[in-house]
């Protein structure tokens, strides 16, 4: 195999058809006023038509576009207001450990009592934020691989669909189009940014870093924006664009599970989401009495979703990008070392009852 080749026609009309319902989706409830219109409409309508049948689907290339656009988007909202509120951070990180705790072996008992799950499986569909991780240890595991991801992926759009009318619901977010961003970069500026982006991306993405090509370019737009070096962000069209992207991705991913598998699975899904929710609100409450940080951050911030669609609804709903990302990467190296040694340890124990 040659290490580049052009796509091949059918690749290309993929390529396109993907892009033409995720944008038609994505406008639509955009056009509806909906919250977090962009995002959900992309997904939905990328799903439907996946499990319909229609082979959908983004290349890498366009992928990591995608995610970069966004990184670059989060980091010009950094502030010197957002630096200064660090010191918030440790206290709320040691509640998100507890939290991701917690909602993890809640769920994982869920599914173990009430649909019959085997430990390793039920544990591994409750763990947060980790999909791809999750997978390679449910493979390596012989657990129910179909199911894991049914669950991890159905939790992901659920929240990405949810957490925008919850916050409007609850007036922290208004009914309306997204408002304007402020001005764009310069065409200097931004092929700086770019630079730096993917210059960081790519040091995190050999350092196996979480998230490399989205958190790459948030890192290296932070550090421009913050040391004063660039002023702007990306013009509003790209902004808009990626956020289409993101709901295409995220929608991809759950079209192309079966129909079947999808529906002898929803019950166990459904049931482990609202379990999840109801912990981590729990914690959400705590925080929200008795600290000054944001209902909307911690809302987004506690999210059991994966990391890049929180990202993604933080930069949708404006709420501070740096304490929603350092919570997601902390939850996301929590579960990437906790996880496996709680599956060791769970595997071991469903052997030995096996014998």
């Amino acid at each position: 195999m040659p290490p580049f080749s052009l796509p091949s026609r059918s690749e290309i009309l993929t390529t396109i058809e993907t892009l033409v319902v995720g944008s038609a989706g994505g406008l639509l409830f955009l056009w509806l006023e909906l919250p977090g219109g962009l995002i959900s409409g992309a997904m939905i309508a990328v799903a439907g038509a996946g499990i319909a049948g229609r082979p959908l689907g983004l290349p890498q290339p366009i992928a990591h576009i995608i995610l970069m656009t966004l990184g670059l988007s989060l980091g010009s909202m950094v502030s010197p207001v957002m630096i200064k509120n660090l010191s918030a951070y440790p206290v709320t990180i040691a509640l998100l450990a507890a939290a991701t705790f917690c909602a993890t072996f809640g769920s994982s008992f869920y599914l173990q009592w009430i649909h019959r799950w085997d430990r390793t499986s039920a544990l591994l569909a409750g763990s947060p934020g980790a999909l791809s991780q999750v997978i390679m240890l449910a493979t390596e595991r012989n657990a129910d691989v179909a199911g894991i991801a049914v669950v991890q992926i159905m939790r992901v759009i659920i929240l990405t669909a949810a957490v925008p009318m919850l916050l409007a619901a609850t007036g922290v977010m208004g009914h309306g189009p997204l408002p304007s961003r402020g001005p764009a970069a310069t065409p200097l500026a931004l092929a700086e940014l770019a630079a730096v982006a993917v210059a960081a991306a790519l040091l995190l993405r050999r350092l196996k870093f979480p998230a490399s090509w989205m958190f790459g370019a948030m890192l290296g737009s932070s550090v421009m924006h913050g040391a004063g070096w660039v002023e702007g962000g990306v013009p509003q069209w790209a902004y808009l664009t990626a956020l289409i992207g993101i709901g295409i991705l995220i929608g991809s991913r759950f079209g192309k599970i079966g129909p079947r598998t999808i529906v002898s699975h929803i019950a166990a899904a459904l049931g482990s989401f609202m379990v999840a929710i109801a912990i981590s609100a729990v914690f959400v409450a705590a925080i929200a009495l008795v600290t000054h940080v944001k209902f909307s951050d911690i809302v987004v911030a506690f999210a059991p979703g994966a990391m890049d669609a929180m990202l993604a609804l933080a930069l949708t709903l404006h709420v501070d990008p740096v304490f929603v990302g350092a919570h997601h990467l902390s939850r996301f190296i929590f579960v990437s070392i906790a996880t496996p040694g709680i599956v060791h340890l769970y595997g071991k124990a469903q052997d030995d009852l096996d014998d």
